[in-house]
């Protein structure tokens, strides 16, 4: 999963602080001068896996149509770094847990949170590695095989024949067809599966 990103605009102090003690965080950070600078930086790219702080409401109003993420202002300094850090965990707890409540797959809904996928008022609960199958298979253009599965979900590449990827995928497609009458959600190819 990629990290995701904290700009800092008009706070170098904070920045340097933070690039510091990195290595402790499981985000990245970023640092920009203006909201000019920031805005001409992130234009055209995908930046909804991140989250903006600011020095003042006045540069939220430049950012705000553009930065449709979470903003953290902090005007009030200064603060303490914890206090500060607990912002920034909170919103990213916040954010993460939100952008997992509803991903589209193939026209179903799935919620990782609660490990459940729905199609038509129809849910079905699904264990932690089926989540992960359908998320890799989801991410993946092309067909994928045994063992790119073994290695990517498992953690392993194995030369011994298991029948483990097989097994989980057959019964995924059997819950498909049984909950949602559905045999072309995971679909089998000579070199593999793919969604």
């Amino acid at each position: 999963m990629t990290k995701q990103l904290v700009n800092i605009i008009r706070i170098p102090i904070l920045y340097n602080i933070l690039d510091e003690i990195k290595h402790l965080f499981s985000f990245n950070i970023c640092c920009y001068e203006n909201p000019k600078n920031f805005l001409a930086k992130v234009k055209g790219i995908d930046i909804k896996n991140s989250i903006l702080i600011l020095s003042n409401n006045h540069d939220s109003l430049l950012i705000k149509d553009t930065f449709k993420n979470d903003i953290l202002i902090l005007d009030v300094l200064p603060l303490k770094l914890e206090k500060i850090l607990d912002k920034i965990n909170t919103t990213l707890i916040k954010q993460t847990y939100f952008s997992q409540s509803n991903l589209n797959i193939k026209g179903y809904e799935l919620d990782f949170n609660s490990k459940h996928i729905s199609y038509l008022n129809k849910k079905l609960k699904l264990t932690e590695k089926e989540i992960e199958i359908i998320l890799f298979l989801n991410k993946e253009k092309n067909s994928q095989n045994i063992s790119i599965l073994e290695k990517e979900i498992w953690g392993y590449a194995s030369k011994l024949e298991t029948h483990t990827v097989e097994t989980h995928i057959y019964r995924l497609r059997k819950k498909f067809k049984e909950n949602f009458n559905d045999d072309n959600f995971i679909i089998n190819f000579d070199k593999g599966y793919k969604i």
